[in-house]
């Protein structure tokens, strides 16, 4: 295969951004794009060279051009469209979480397996060429048998209350990218978790039903312990971190800033504040993610995040929602259901 024609379904802030990335592989064409309304699309998507715009996502389904989907509507519908694009023998890049539900997505992800086809889960993070270093140190056993591994993950000002109802709570849509980069950094899977919540940053998230500060600590199956801490309110902009310390030493992957500058006077050191937002702290690693997922179609290469990926984050999320709820420990089962 020489070009690989590609669906959108879903035309909000990320599937725009994936468009523009995904428009700057030569290799790729996008066909057409779909939303639940579209009159306002009609411009972009002739800036885009986008030559079909529908409501109906199984118009891209039913499209023999089309190779794959780009799925990156409300995380609802995420279980159903996996199915249906699987059916129609579509490849599919799916954005996080597949499903608020252990079974609705073993239930998608069986699909998958069934006819054949390939799915990746958007956890872009994983394609971050600082938290990729930190894996690969690990891996290499640069610092040893690991024993700590630190994530600090906040946002510089909370979403919308609109957006918070849906969202599925914290550790569902914010924390799962860091439950899924534990994994990913340890290559080990969490079996125990204990979250701890609180709303200190605006009370109406806590009247919406769902916290905004949060700690969580990871018991891992090697051993190592983790700690995870998310706000989502950081005033000094976007906080992204990763450290892993080991017998033999630590791993650090510290804050993107604009400039790496630091003036020291008699007055003290100053230095840019991080990235404020994350569609600029993870511009690489949206470009890497779809760049790879078109050369697993052109190439025949490698899932790097698959659907059992996105089960095992999940699982943790429900676990840490639990522990927080309960206040004790909750246990976590990683059986790999399914095989991609």
């Amino acid at each position: 295969m020489n070009t690989v024609t590609l669906g959108i379904i879903g035309a909000g802030r990320i599937g725009r951004l994936h468009v523009d990335n995904l428009l700057t592989i030569p290799q790729v064409k996008i066909k057409a794009v779909s939303d639940v309304v579209v009159d306002h699309l009609q411009e972009w998507a002739a800036s885009k060279g986008i030559s079909i715009l529908t409501t109906n996502y199984q118009d891209l389904l039913a499209d023999p051009e089309i190779d794959a989907v780009f799925i990156c509507s409300p995380t609802s519908t995420h279980a159903q469209i996996i199915q249906e694009a699987a059916r129609a023998k579509k490849h599919i890049f799916c954005e996080k979480p597949v499903s608020f539900s252990a079974e609705q997505t073993i239930e998608a992800l069986r699909v998958v397996v069934e006819e054949d086809v390939q799915l990746q889960v958007g956890f872009n993070r994983r394609f971050d060429p600082n938290f990729k270093k930190v894996r690969d140190l690990v891996q290499q056993g640069e610092v040893g048998q690991p024993h700590i591994l630190k994530i600090t993950s906040r946002d510089p000002q909370p979403p919308s209350i609109d957006y918070i109802l849906t969202s599925g709570g914290l550790f569902m849509d914010m924390m799962i990218h860091d439950f899924d980069m534990a994994r990913y950094v340890m290559n080990s899977e969490v079996v125990e978790v204990s979250a701890q919540g609180t709303v200190l940053v605006d009370p109406a998230i806590g009247e919406a039903g769902d916290i905004d500060t949060a700690i969580v600590t990871l018991k891992f199956a090697n051993g190592s312990l983790g700690v995870i801490d998310n706000s989502r309110q950081a005033v000094y902009g976007y906080d992204q971190r990763v450290e892993v310390f080991g017998e033999k030493g630590v791993a650090v992957a510290d804050n993107c800033r604009p400039t790496t500058v630091e003036v020291s006077t008699v007055d003290g050191t100053v230095k840019d504040k991080p990235l404020y937002f994350f569609l600029e702290r993870y511009t690489q690693a949206y470009i890497a993610e779809v760049t790879q997922f078109s050369k697993m179609i052109l190439a025949g290469e490698k899932v790097l995040c698959t659907g059992n990926d996105g089960l095992q984050a999940e699982r943790i999320a429900k676990a840490a929602r639990e522990s927080f709820l309960t206040g004790r420990p909750v246990k976590i089962e990683h059986e790999t259901v399914i095989s991609q």
